[in-house]
């Protein structure tokens, strides 16, 4: 299940920053009031991810779950293949950021060279630094799950959703991403300011887990992109879950890549868009 929020304004591990801070602020109406409140704020960090000592990609990112976001980052951009690639991950702080320092077993390190960019990532950004239109289209594994979920479950998911979402119960910024089993049962939920950061977090803290993406259904908070679909596809789930809507492309791929879509998600209904047939009532 999600983890326990800190307290606001203490200090998580390793001297990094909150991920929400208290903030003062004046609420004021239109009929002419105003009130001074308490409230929270969600942190944004520049996070560099350093594979090896050279630096790959500068996001912005909520500082938590760092290890779960170098892990799901390194696999979605196609750094890994798998979690053993990974050495070690190290959460530095700056002045500035935190570096994210990732070492790479020396035959991944080798090829990331051959191919290496430098990514000024944003929070609304998931393309940033690609160098090519051929980039973009990107070979994607077909995912082949016979994987099957009553409507049933995923209504009790989008139910136990929103009170997981422990940092943005708080500063109500944040997007997540979450697990569920086949039974609706959330096992993982992962946030941040980012959604494409969260989508990676969870990828990550699935890898860390060592869950099956074909035991379950990933839920996402966030509008369905192309990239979205990427990073699921090729983290293996069979099944996401939108609350928002996809845009055109985003369902042309999950066609294509086997994902089976659910968008525009809620207590009530689904809009159902590709592969159906994972989907009982």
């Amino acid at each position: 299940m999600a983890k326990k929020l800190p307290h606001p304004g203490d200090t998580p591990a390793a001297d990094l920053p909150p991920v929400v801070r208290p903030a003062k602020l004046r609420q004021l109406g239109f009929d002419g009031s105003a009130v001074d409140r308490l409230d929270f704020l969600a942190e944004e960090v520049p996070v560099a991810l350093v594979y090896n000592g050279i630096s790959h990609a500068v996001m912005m990112a909520s500082p938590a779950d760092l290890e779960d976001f170098a892990r799901g980052f390194s696999l979605s951009e196609g750094i890994i293949q798998n979690a053993a690639e990974i050495r070690d991950i190290e959460a530095v702080p700056h002045e500035k950021g935190i570096a994210l320092n990732i070492e790479l077993a020396s035959q991944r390190f080798h090829q990331l060279k051959e191919r290496r960019r430098t990514i000024a990532g944003r929070t609304g950004c998931g393309l940033c630094g690609l160098d090519s239109l051929e980039a973009v289209a990107r070979d994607l594994p077909k995912v082949a799950a016979s994987t099957t979920v009553h409507l049933g479950a995923i209504e009790r998911a989008l139910e136990a959703l929103p009170p997981a979402q422990l940092y943005n119960v708080q500063a109500h910024a944040l997007h997540a991403a979450a697990f569920a089993d086949t039974d609706g049962r959330l096992l993982l939920v992962r946030e941040d300011v980012g959604r494409h950061n969260a989508l990676d977090k969870l990828i990550g803290a699935v890898i860390a887990a060592k869950i099956d993406p074909a035991a379950g259904f990933a839920l996402i908070t966030s509008r369905c992109s192309m990239e979205m679909v990427q990073k699921a596809a090729i983290a293996g789930f069979p099944v996401l879950v939108s609350v928002s809507a996809p845009t055109a492309m985003a369902v042309r791929l999950a066609e294509e890549s086997g994902i089976t879509m659910l968008a525009l998600a809620r207590q009530d209904s689904a809009l159902s868009l590709t592969h159906p047939n994972r989907i009982l009532p």
